[in-house]
């Protein structure tokens, strides 16, 4: 399952108000010492049951014995699972007026794919959701800070994001043709790797997505950064098939002298470092034939190898 970090719940439950979410479902609540009381929507009540605490923010029912915090209210009123509650919780959700739901077929989070978007615009989508999903992932800015590339520019400026399971639940039911039709998409481009329930490839990564000139998405790369991975992960992961295109090969355009660093995180560190006209292989042995046609097309004079043992590179290295 998605891991949620627990300050993300914790927050959600101090900041969400449970007497909103019910009196915008059309249920009236009144006083009674410190709490409020309503007719519950989950059986049949007759006589108000629902205690609400809009201190503590949990309610109660004394009639169905239904109880919780704020994310077990939507659970029991869309009839959807803990994640997807949580995800409609941090997307500004808004409950429907009327009767509960017992059991969702259908997601009520935003829809994430057009059904016209080619595989272009796609992996583009994609990349919008992971970036999106970093800025709410403290465990991702932990990484990033861990690494020394705690620059919020860089987050926009190369679209960084972070993978945590959750881009399924944006995709219609599986048992439904419009989510197989969209999960079959996602799994002929590498996103996920098994259309039912849709497991992430790059779950658990941090994700650098590697664009071409014209703005499109060529190659994404992930760097495992949850704890306890089973053994034998691998913690570098790309798209299926051969890397294609150059990352930040705008700098080829701006500078005859460049920065080669063998992977994309440590050219991050340079570039955060003011070190602009810098870009990546990928891997060891990672120089492919589009690093080589970059370099001769823009006309690349010098190349400096860097390495991640260089804390600083050296004063005499060139900067863009």
């Amino acid at each position: 399952m998605p891991y949620v970090p627990p300050e993300v719940k914790e927050r959600i439950k101090r900041e969400v108000s449970i007497q909103r979410l019910a009196e915008a479902r059309g249920i009236k609540l009144h006083r009674s010492g410190r709490s409020l009381m309503g007719l519950c929507p989950f059986h049949d009540d007759r006589n108000p049951s629902l205690s609400i605490d809009p201190v503590k923010n949990e309610w109660h029912c004394f009639g169905c014995d239904r109880k919780g915090d704020v994310i077990e209210w939507v659970k029991c009123a869309e009839g959807v699972s803990f994640h997807r509650a949580l995800e409609l919780l941090k997307r500004d959700y808004v409950p429907s007026a009327g009767p509960v739901v017992k059991v969702a077929t259908v997601p009520k989070l935003p829809p994430l794919i057009d059904p016209t978007a080619d595989d272009k615009k796609l992996l583009g989508v994609v990349v919008d959701y992971y970036n999106r999903t970093l800025q709410d992932s403290p465990e991702a800015k932990r990484y990033l800070l861990k690494r020394g590339l705690q620059s919020g520019e860089i987050i926009d400026r190369f679209k960084l994001g972070y993978a945590n399971r959750t881009l399924s639940l944006h995709l219609p039911a599986s048992n439904r043709l419009a989510g197989d039709a969209q999960r079959a998409r996602l799994k002929a481009l590498g996103v996920i790797r098994n259309q039912t329930p849709g497991h992430e490839h790059f779950n658990g990564s941090l994700v650098v997505p590697v664009f071409n000139l014209a703005g499109d998405v060529v190659e994404m790369y992930g760097r495992k950064i949850v704890p306890n991975l089973r053994t034998g992960t691998d913690y570098h992961t790309y798209l299926p098939g051969p890397h294609r295109g150059v990352w930040n090969e705008e700098s080829l355009i701006a500078s005859k002298d460049i920065i080669l660093c063998e992977a994309l995180i440590d050219a991050l560190t340079f570039w955060v470092a003011g070190y602009r006209n810098v870009t990546a292989s990928y891997g060891t042995n990672g120089f492919t034939a589009d690093h080589r046609a970059a370099f001769q097309r823009h006309g690349t004079e010098r190349v400096y190898i860097g390495t991640r043992r260089a804390t600083k590179p050296p004063r005499s290295w060139p900067r863009s």
